[in-house]
């Protein structure tokens, strides 16, 4: 396949260094290299006890928590999934990754399918991908209608204001990839043979798409960004930076026993930002 950049072809397996080198800038990153290994493992090491403290204190108060992950296909959704749920709790802990719907769920109202996956007292559930396909990848993929998109756009502030209303804290999160990372990231993926089923074809398309998912998520952000439901984004080219501050930003929100600043650390605003923020700088 021919990739839009350069008319670089991503089944070379030798990437252009050009597009390397710019990889981790791209998308205006504000780091020039990425976080240090061992840094970072002090500094997760740290966040994990906290998750481990919330865990706790949410079995004891039957508090309710979601987290939704939205961006960019390789933006490293899964990964930070992965590091928030290592050393907790599977039975209260959970991810939501829904495929795509079934004939008959094609037929209900769009968030139906979801509400079985809301939180009971005491669990946390991290959508991996969510209702949010409606303002993202299905409208871009010719997946459903502009008119389906509008009620969509219409309805998710309603939604998300009746789950808060009876409890649930909803944490929005959009992660930021650059192109060039983007494109770095399918080509790792497609030239490692214990990565190969992360690239769809899907994935794929979504390259000749950048501009297009590029207007969809500005008005993901400007129609639902919410104050009972707020979204932050978080500049994703170092994996570990944004897991980091994903974590950091879940658990600052947060009420909980055993909360430990130092553990903790302050969240990095050059990575998060608020929706407002990200718009103004429109940093894709």
């Amino acid at each position: 396949m021919t990739d839009p950049i350069d008319g670089f072809d991503i089944d070379n397996p030798d990437l252009p260094k050009a597009i390397r080198k710019a990889a981790l800038g791209s998308g205006e990153f504000p780091y020039a290299e990425k976080l240090d290994d061992d840094d970072y493992d002090t500094q997760m090491y740290g966040l994990q006890k906290q998750l481990v403290a919330h865990q706790a204190h949410m079995a004891k108060a039957g508090t309710r928590v979601v987290i939704i992950f939205e961006g960019r296909d390789a933006a490293g959704k899964g990964g930070t999934i992965k590091r928030f749920l290592e050393n907790l709790n599977p039975r209260y802990n959970m991810i939501a990754a829904l495929p795509k719907p079934n004939d008959r769920e094609r037929t209900q109202w769009y968030f139906q399918r979801y509400i079985d996956w809301l939180p009971a007292a005491g669990e946390m559930v991290l959508f991996d991908r969510s209702w949010y396909n409606r303002a993202g990848v299905e409208p871009v993929m010719g997946f459903c209608t502009p008119e389906q998109t509008e009620l969509f756009l219409d309805e998710a502030p309603e939604f998300e204001k009746r789950l808060t209303n009876d409890g649930i804290q909803i944490f929005k999160l959009w992660l930021s990839i650059g192109r060039e990372m983007q494109l770095k990231r399918f080509h790792d993926r497609r030239h490692d043979p214990l990565k190969t089923w992360k690239l769809s074809p899907i994935d794929l398309q979504a390259l000749d798409k950048w501009d297009a998912y590029s207007e969809a998520r500005d008005r993901m952000l400007e129609r639902t960004d919410k104050k009972h439901a707020p979204w932050t984004v978080l500049r994703a080219n170092d994996k570990n930076r944004l897991r980091l501050n994903a974590i950091r930003t879940v658990l600052h929100a947060l009420d909980y026993e055993g909360k430990n600043a130092d553990e903790l650390g302050q969240i990095d605003h050059k990575i998060v930002l608020s929706a407002d923020e990200f718009m103004k700088i429109d940093g894709e």
